[in-house]
């Protein structure tokens, strides 16, 4: 070892040091050098070792979430770097669908088809001839047991939602059940069926879907309009409920995902007005969307695109309805939930030339007129002194209004006097004709220019300035109707004198866009309010001097009107729907309450009333469409209506009307 020590030192042997000769002194500072020394390798190394790591590793400052998010919407855009204004031809199909005749259909063929499918009401003698023994339980049941067991399966699930997919499939499997338990259970199920869940539902629709409950008309495939139309597998529709999806209820552009507002309220014609549900046709034109939620939503099922054009839209718009003309020529078309300019738009464009009406501007103003009728009646308020403020100047806000306008043109006003009666307010405050803005076409009738140059910004403001007697909302915002607000509208009633009550209507679906509840409006004016909301309330009861006082909502639910409009339009085989039929409608509505719901105070019939509403409705508007000569039925069947009167055509609009029999 010495040796080898030796061999590697460079020093001479006076430099070399015995144990004997180093100093304790030396030793401890040559130890604390060499520690210094050591140490400072390590901080030097350690640093230039995270600088050479950072320089190593040069993604650290990239956001690969960001780059992930990008590629997976890449992925997403299958029609990227296609040109998108052309379109494909025709589809050519090779054959004719051929459907088995119920006659024909036997075992699973039966039970597979859910209009011919009676469950277990099938009789032993239909289980022999359909071949049906074994195929379903050894038990017969009547309508009223397999009600009990669906009701209990709705009862026990936990969302509105998981009820309203347990009705739909057994909507898809028994439809004379579904629409029995639908009826019988009207006040507890249509709010499932329809609003409010069916808001809900079409937010989720895309990952909901599990069959096609209607058609689905993409721009991509405009060229095969006719085609499309005719491979819906039921014939000869009479009503069709059809949206672009545009504005779905409040919630906005839903693009496809709003199919379930056609499928909802089609289930209500059938529930409420008995028009067969194999006569009623949900379509969903797809021109694309504005919500970019759905166009990041990998399960999306609509075409993940921008929406065209208005221009492009429009177009379509008129190969649908030429389409629908030709291949159906006897239905009716009722347009929903499209943005308002279009909604208008459309509306003016193809009610001369087809049979075909806008609920959300028609039939809304119709409910809301007919319940208005009431209200009036019950307000202590003389029409003239009558003074509305419109909370929303949307397509819905200004066809109410217009509605209204004509109620008291037929009641002797002018229609400018009938229209001062009106301050429509939106996003920007009252409008009028100098607010500086450029207004929508359908807000410019309401503009006011009685204003002195003066803007008013708020509610709060207009209601202090007007002093109405009635607050109408169709704002899809939630609480608008404030507390203050509320008490304003009662201010401005009692100021007219003793036993006036305030009018207030918060008309926005679902229930949580509503503009106030009805507890809020009842406490805030003091029990005086008359109310009606779009969405469904419970009973309120205070107790005042330990004596509990119950009040009754009113839902202005368009379920009262429209059911009847389309009844009534394919029954008198009108070759358009008119005005006067749609005012008649209201005023229909108004006289169809009994005695025991005047007596509550109410101003719409009980829900579970709605189908003795809709005969009544349905009635009116086939007499309304005979005096606008639009009815096409035979002179000699309304002379014989004309000599033997309403029993005579109420006992025919029953005898077309669909009642599920199990």
């Amino acid at each position: 070892m010495a040796s080898y020590a030796q061999s590697n030192s460079s020093t001479s042997s006076s430099d070399i040091s015995t144990p004997r000769s180093i100093s304790p002194s030396s030793s401890v500072a040559s130890a604390r050098s060499s520690q210094s020394s050591i140490s400072s390798s390590k901080r030097m190394s350690i640093s230039s070792t995270r600088r050479i790591s950072a320089a190593a590793n040069p993604m650290s400052s990239v956001d690969i979430a960001a780059i992930e998010e990008a590629m997976k919407m890449a992925s997403l855009d299958t029609l990227r770097g296609y040109a998108q204004n052309r379109y494909n031809n025709e589809v050519r199909q090779y054959a004719t669908t051929e459907y088995l005749s119920q006659a024909q259909a036997l075992g699973y063929q039966v039970l597979n088809e859910p209009m011919w499918n009676k469950g277990l009401s099938f009789t032993p003698e239909q289980r022999i001839a359909k071949n049906l023994t074994g195929l379903i339980p050894h038990v017969m049941e009547d309508s009223n047991k397999q009600c009990e067991r669906a009701l209990k399966m709705i009862r026990t699930r936990q969302t509105d939602v998981d009820r309203y997919l347990y009705l739909s499939t057994l909507k898809s499997q028994n439809v004379d059940l579904f629409y029995r338990l639908l009826i019988d259970n009207a006040k507890e199920l249509m709010p499932l069926v329809y609003t409010p869940t069916i808001g809900d539902v079409c937010l989720q629709y895309s990952t909901l879907y599990t069959r096609p409950e209607a058609l689905y008309i993409s721009i991509k495939q405009r060229k095969s309009m006719k085609t499309i139309l005719k491979n819906w597998p039921y014939p000869n529709p009479e009503i069709c409920v059809v949206t672009d999806g545009s504005r779905i209820l409040g919630l906005g552009d839903l693009g496809v995902n709003g199919v379930g507002i056609p499928i909802g309220k089609l289930a209500l014609y059938t529930a409420a007005a008995g028009i067969h549900p194999d006569k009623t046709l949900p379509i969903v034109l797809d021109c694309g969307t504005a919500n970019e939620t759905n166009l990041k939503d990998p399960l999306y099922l609509g075409l993940r695109a921008k929406r065209v054009s208005v221009a492009e839209q429009q177009e379509f718009m008129d190969e649908f309805m030429q389409a629908a003309a030709e291949v159906f020529p006897d239905m009716v078309v009722q347009f929903e939930d499209f943005e308002s300019e279009k909604a208008f738009n459309y509306l003016d464009r193809y009610r001369n030339a087809h049979k075909c009406f806008n609920d959300d501007i028609q039939g809304t103003g119709a409910v809301v007129l007919g319940g208005y009728i009431g209200a009036v009646n019950l307000s202590g308020v003389p029409i003239e002194e009558q003074r509305l403020v419109f909370m929303g100047a949307g397509s819905a806000g200004v066809g109410v209004a217009k509605q209204l306008v004509e109620y008291y043109t037929k009641r002797g006003l002018s229609e400018q006097a009938a229209k001062d009666k009106f301050w429509l307010v939106d996003t920007k405050g009252l409008v009028t004709k100098d607010r500086g803005d450029k207004l929508a076409e359908h807000k410019k009738y309401f503009a006011r220019s009685d204003n002195n140059g003066h803007q008013f910004r708020t509610l709060e403001e207009v209601i202090e300035y007007v002093k109405p007697t009635a607050l109408v909302g169709l704002t899809a915002t939630y609480g608008v109707f404030t507390e203050s607000v509320v008490r304003a509208l009662k201010a401005s009633v009692d100021a007219g004198g003793r036993g006036r009550r305030p009018i207030l209507f918060p008309l926005s679906n679902p229930l949580t866009k509503a503009e106030c509840t009805f507890e809020q409006a009842v406490t805030w004016t003091d029990g005086t309010v008359i109310f009606a909301s779009g969405s469904p309330f419970s009973q309120f009861t205070v107790k005042t001097n330990d004596q509990p006082i119950t009040y009754y909502p009113n839902q202005g639910n368009n379920v009262y009107v429209f059911p009847g409009i389309g009844l009534g339009a394919i029954l008198s085989k009108a070759s358009r729907v008119t005005d006067n039929m749609i005012y008649t409608s209201a005023a229909a509505l108004a006289g169809s309450l009994n005695a025991e719901e005047i007596h509550k105070g109410l101003i719409y019939p009980r829900i579970e009333r709605v189908r003795d509403a809709s005969l009544i409705v349905a009635r009116e508007v086939m007499k309304a469409a005979r005096r606008d000569g639009v009815s096409q039925l035979p002179e000699e069947q309304w002379l014989e209506w004309e000599e033997w009167g309403d029993p005579a055509l109420d006992k025919y609009i029953k005898a077309h009307i669909y009642d599920p029999d199990l």
